[in-house]
């Protein structure tokens, strides 16, 4: 039976939003509003929502998603300050209620999230960053959460997320400040795993994905939830949580794949049941 969601979701043309399929089993996601720096304006909130709330209910045949922004200058640029130019407080508050349900849609995301940072992730962008699983970054990327500097303040998960990737006294720096750093500085400090040239960033972050993908699709998720919920758990709570996620892969065909192919030293091939 063909699945109509799937269909919709990842052959549908977004405004906002171009979408590649390099090889089976990985989507690059490109922020697509190049001649604004990517900046996210209602319309790519919407966007990134629908799509990312897609993987809730069936990933498509994915295992690893990328996300990155189109053109050299920007990843995003943070909300799109000419479309709120005027809005009224219940337009802000309505917008903004789109931006939370798209965050939270990019952090419960099942399928692994690498971000692939190929210029300014300031505000907003930034704030789409922390939530991906990992970040690779360009060596000319610049990041900032800036929001204190218009009278707000991160909303979009910048002081839980960055936090938690930095550290208490870092983020509080970088938040109330609202000063930009490099991406050696970002590496350093814990929100980027790795720093390439330019032209390496994407080919980097596919040859990572291919790594996840070539894995057990349930083993990727389960371990993948493990983390994610036990990080804010007592430590006797994230191992209860563990041994619950561990037994999801006791019965699947993909444990006993993985050992047959141990001993007949082979490549597995993992079907994720």
């Amino acid at each position: 039976m063909t699945d109509v969601f799937t269909t919709d979701a990842l052959t549908r043309v977004y405004d906002t939003l171009a979408l590649e399929r390099p090889e089976p089993g990985i989507l690059v996601i490109r922020l697509n509003r190049p001649s604004a720096a990517n900046a996210m304006n209602t319309q790519m909130g919407l966007d990134l929502m629908g799509l990312f709330e897609s993987f809730q209910i069936t990933d498509g045949g994915l295992r690893c998603l990328i996300l990155t922004g189109a053109g050299e200058r920007a990843f995003c640029a943070g909300g799109d300050l000419v479309e709120r130019r005027g809005m009224s407080d219940d337009d802000w508050g309505r917008q903004h209620a789109i931006f939370e349900r798209m965050i939270r849609a990019i952090v419960n995301c099942p399928l692994p999230l690498i971000g692939a940072i190929n210029g300014a992730a300031y505000g907003g962008g930034c704030e789409i960053a922390a939530a991906c699983d990992f970040i690779y970054a360009a060596q000319g990327a610049r990041f900032a959460l800036t929001e204190v500097t218009l009278g707000i303040m991160p909303g979009a998960g910048g002081t839980q997320n960055l936090t938690r990737a930095v550290g208490t006294r870092r983020a509080k720096e970088l938040i109330l400040t609202g000063l930009p750093f490099s991406a050696d500085d970002a590496a350093s400090w814990g929100l980027v795993n790795k720093v390439t040239e330019a032209a390496a960033l994407v080919p980097a972050a596919l040859e990572t994905a291919r790594r996840i993908a070539g894995n057990a699709p349930v083993s990727i998720r389960q371990a993948k939830q493990a983390i994610q919920r036990g990080v804010d758990m007592a430590l006797s709570d994230g191992l209860a949580l563990e041994i619950e996620a561990y037994n999801r892969m006791v019965p699947t065909e993909d444990r006993r794949e993985g050992i047959n192919a141990f001993n007949e030293k082979r490549k597995p091939v993992f079907r994720g049941r």
